[in-house]
């Protein structure tokens, strides 16, 4: 059937109001994390560990005292079947572990950390920012982990989850707790 002017341009203006959402504006749809790279370390050794390159976070478990082990673990985070790019990391000030407290900032996931000595020893953390198609990835639903004895000590994010903080009070048989948050959107 033969389209008439008037047809035409009244697809045209219809077309032409039809708002266009951009694709960097809708929530993840597919998100996937794998797990990467693991790495333990003697905890007062004073080695600073980092994730590779475009990993952050995930977890972290540690057994016995300040001479024990501590094993580090990472992922690489896909959303839409993109990975995410991780930016360089931040480095944060010493604390001292025996009364350290850390939280990356807004949209920032944990990408490593470096401890010295006993529970009296410095500890600091390194974080970064993650992007998709040069869009900022969002964290939300921050939450902290119960407390668990640091000398026994296992916890690893949940599903879609980052990690983004820890504290730590006294000395191994003391408690230590973890902050992850979700990835929200981009």
């Amino acid at each position: 059937m033969p389209r008439t002017l008037a047809t035409l341009g009244a697809l045209a203006a219809a077309t032409l109001l039809t708002p266009t959402i951009p694709a960097s504006a809708h929530a993840a749809t597919n998100m996937e994390i794998v797990n990467g790279f693991t790495r333990t370390v003697k905890e007062s050794a004073g080695i600073p560990v980092t994730c590779p390159p475009n990993e952050v976070l995930l977890g972290r478990s540690h057994s016995a005292d300040w001479n024990g082990n501590t094993t580090y673990y990472c992922g690489r985070i896909y959303i839409d079947r993109q990975p995410a790019q991780v930016s360089a990391p931040i480095w944060s000030d010493e604390q001292r572990e025996s009364s350290s407290h850390f939280e990356a900032p807004a949209d920032h996931a944990l990408v490593g950390r470096q401890h010295s000595g006993n529970e009296n020893g410095p500890t600091r953390y390194a974080h970064a920012s993650l992007t998709v198609g040069g869009q900022t990835v969002k964290l939300a639903s921050y939450r902290w982990t119960p407390g668990q004895r640091e000398s026994r000590s296992y916890s690893k994010a949940g599903e879609d989850e980052v990690m983004t903080g820890r504290e730590h009070f006294g000395d191994e048989n003391a408690q230590t707790q973890y902050q992850y948050a979700r990835i929200s959107d981009r």
